[in-house]
């Protein structure tokens, strides 16, 4: 079964955000990080200036809706910087019976990847309190007080009675 490996290294200065600016969007989206997600020590995906606050915010929420329903759910990350959509999410994870796939429209190559579902999940979990650790360490704000301001889609998560 593949594994998966996430990197990511801030790029934006350490003071580029405050608790005074947690209400300017724009502010907001300049927060950057380069991320690199390996599948089989392979780069998959590299992104040198991802939005990581806005990033964060999804992984969140993916993170969220899959605890209160008990359901991994999909997840899919969009930028309200890049508006075209047609070929897909910038980032998604599909499950599907007891496994998983990721796809990404800024994939580095085509690399198959089906995971197991568990497997998978937990490192997703494991990747947003590690990057809600790193950002508020970082950049010394606190994510609560920003996480409403943060754009994202509204996003119709599964309940149990919509898997059967």
């Amino acid at each position: 079964m593949d594994k998966i490996t996430f990197t990511y290294t801030f790029t934006s200065d350490k003071d580029c955000i405050s608790f005074k600016q947690r209400k300017d969007v724009s502010t907001i989206l300049d927060v950057s990080a380069t991320v690199t997600i390996y599948i089989n020590n392979e780069i998959y995906f590299n992104e040198e200036e991802l939005p990581i606050l806005e990033f964060y915010k999804h992984l969140s929420d993916w993170v969220h809706a899959t605890k209160k329903y008990r359901m991994i759910q999909e997840f899919h990350y969009y930028t309200i910087e890049f508006d075209e959509y047609d070929d897909g999410a910038i980032l998604s994870l599909i499950p599907f019976e007891n496994k998983a796939k990721l796809n990404s429209i800024w994939k580095q190559q085509d690399l198959e990847n089906y995971f197991e579902l568990d497997y998978i999940a937990k490192e997703w979990m494991d990747l947003e309190e590690r990057l809600k650790v790193d950002i508020e360490t970082y950049f010394q704000i606190r994510l609560k007080d920003f996480m409403k301001h943060i754009p994202a889609r509204i996003v119709e998560w599964k309940t149990q009675s919509d898997a059967t």
